[in-house]
């Protein structure tokens, strides 16, 4: 598996990033999604994050090929929940089973006081046992169930919110 290295994602890597996104979407498993977006579509969301405070990684293996993203996104946007963020994961596919996801989720959990943040949330469909089993394995617990929220070719399916406090 080897070690990872995680840097700031700049723009040049938006391609990338949204192309690594658009992967995840047939499995009906990741995103909400049902159709690819656009890197133009992608552009505000690259530009809410900032290395200061809610950074963009991108992660690449020992030979400096990109494998996965991952992204600390504010929370409802009010003030009040500063301290609160949304995690996300993504791996490119032939780079998913592999122990990333675990590598990845460490990095994001040791390094999230470092931008003040106290709470981590994962926002992870119902079906998704792999990703629960991720953050639960770190030990994120079930903060709430959204039913059948999401149709997805016809299919309902539901939202797990797992939290973890940091601080």
């Amino acid at each position: 598996m080897g070690k990872l290295n995680f840097r700031d994602a700049s723009i040049t890597d938006l391609e990338n990033i949204v192309e690594i996104y658009n992967s995840t979407i047939s499995s009906r498993m990741v995103t909400a999604d049902t159709e690819n977006v656009s890197v133009k579509s992608r552009q505000k969301w690259f530009d809410d994050h900032n290395p200061s405070k809610r950074p963009l990684w991108v992660v690449e293996n020992k030979s400096g090929e990109t494998i996965g993203w991952a992204s600390f996104q504010s929370f409802y946007g009010r003030a009040a929940y500063d301290a609160t963020v949304e995690i996300s994961i993504y791996l490119k596919t032939e780079q998913r089973g592999r122990g990333f996801g675990k590598q990845i989720l460490r990095y994001c959990i040791d390094n999230a006081p470092k931008f003040g943040i106290k709470t981590l949330l994962g926002f992870i469909f119902s079906h998704n046992e792999p990703s629960l089993k991720l953050f639960r394995s770190f030990g994120f617990e079930d903060w709430g169930t959204l039913p059948n929220i999401a149709n997805l070719d016809g299919q309902e399916y539901g939202l797990k919110i797992l939290g973890k406090r940091i601080l």
